[in-house]
C-alpha cells in the first residue's frame, strides 16, 4: 500500500516569534512544489499562531508540540487540544523529552491522542527505547507496550488519522543514530506488526510511522529507502531552512 511520506520538523524551544515567521517564510518556496511528501513544523507554543497565519493557504501544515485532553479547566500553564485545533493540523505527543522531564506517562498520552482525534486532528505520537533497554535487548518488547498503551480504546477507523514516530532515546540530539535497515526491523516488529495484532493487517498496512533521531541530510536517503519508514520526526535539522528543505527534498525523490 503506497503511504504519503510525511517530514515533521519538531522545533522544540528555539525560535523566536519574529524568528519563526521568518523560518517559514523562507522555507515555503523551497518546499512548495514537493506535493507528494506532507510537510509539517512544529512551532513553540508562543509562535504557533503566527505561524499558522504565515502558512494559511499554502501546503505546508503545522503541529503543536502536545496539547492537554481536557478542554478546558484548571491546568495551570497548559494548552488545550481544543484550543489549538483552529490552528494545526497535527499534534506531536509522548517524546521522549516530555516522558523523561515531565513525567508524561502512557496513560496521559492515551488521553491525549484521543483527544486529539475527537477534535478532528491527527496525533503523532513518540515512541521508543532507552540505550540500557536496547543494549539488553528489550527494544521491541518496551516499544510494543508502548504502542498498545497509546492506542487503548482507538478505533480501527480513527487509526487512519494516527502517524507514529519510533524515537529511539539514545539517538535524539546525539549524533548518533540507528541503521536505517535496524531502524526498519524494529519499526516492523514493534510497531507495524503490533498494530496488525491490535487491529487487522489494512491498518497495520495504511499505519504512516516516522524515524526520529540525529535525521540529517546525510543519512535521510538510508532511512527513506526502508520499506516500513514512512518519514522522519526531526529535531536540530529542522532548525536550519537549508537542511530541513534538503530532507523534504530527498523524501520526494525517494518515496514520490
Amino acid at each position: 500500500m503506497a503511504r504519503i511520506p510525511i517530514i515533521a520538523g519538531n522545533w522544540k524551544m528555539h525560535k523566536s516569534l519574529g524568528e519563526s515567521r521568518k523560518f517559514v517564510r523562507a522555507l515555503l518556496p523551497l518546499v512548495q512544489d514537493f506535493a507528494s511528501v506532507e510537510r509539517v513544523v512544529a512551532p513553540s507554543f508562543l509562535a504557533l499562531t503566527a505561524v499558522a497565519d504565515a502558512l494559511r493557504g499554502s501546503p505546508l501544515k503545522v503541529a503543536a508540540q502536545d496539547g492537554h485532553w481536557e478542554a478546558s479547566g484548571a491546568y495551570t500553564s497548559q494548552v488545550s487540544v481544543a484550543m489549538l485545533a483552529p490552528y494545526v493540523q497535527y499534534v506531536i505527543i509522548g517524546h521522549s523529552e516530555r516522558r523523561a522531564y515531565l513525567n508524561e506517562t502512557d496513560a496521559n498520552v492515551n488521553r491525549k491522542a484521543k483527544a486529539i482525534l475527537a477534535q478532528g486532528r491527527a496525533p503523532i505520537i513518540a515512541v521508543g527505547e532507552s540505550l540500557e533497554q536496547n543494549e539488553a535487548g528489550e527494544t521491541v518488547s518496551f516499544v510494543r507496550a508502548q504502542v498498545q498503551a497509546a492506542l487503548d480504546g482507538i478505533s480501527a477507523a480513527d487509526m487512519a488519522n494516527v502517524v507514529i514516530a519510533y524515537e529511539p532515546i539514545w539517538a535524539i540530539g546525539t549524533g548518533r543514530s540507528a541503521s536505517g535497515a535496524d531502524a526498519d526491523a524494529i519499526i516492523k516488529a514493534a510497531i507495524r506488526d503490533t498494530v496488525a495484532a491490535l487491529y487487522n493487517s489494512e491498518v497495520s498496512d495504511a499505519l504512516r510511522i516516522q524515524y526520529g533521531g540525529s535525521v540529517k541530510p546525510g543519512n535521510m536517503q538510508e532511512f527513506m529507502s526502508q520499506p516500513n519508514i514512512d518519514g522522519a520526526l526531526v529535531g536540530g535539522a529542522s532548525l536550519a531552512v537549508a537542511d530541513f528543505a534538503a530532507l523534504i527534498e530527498i523524501a520526494a525523490r525517494v518515496k514520490g
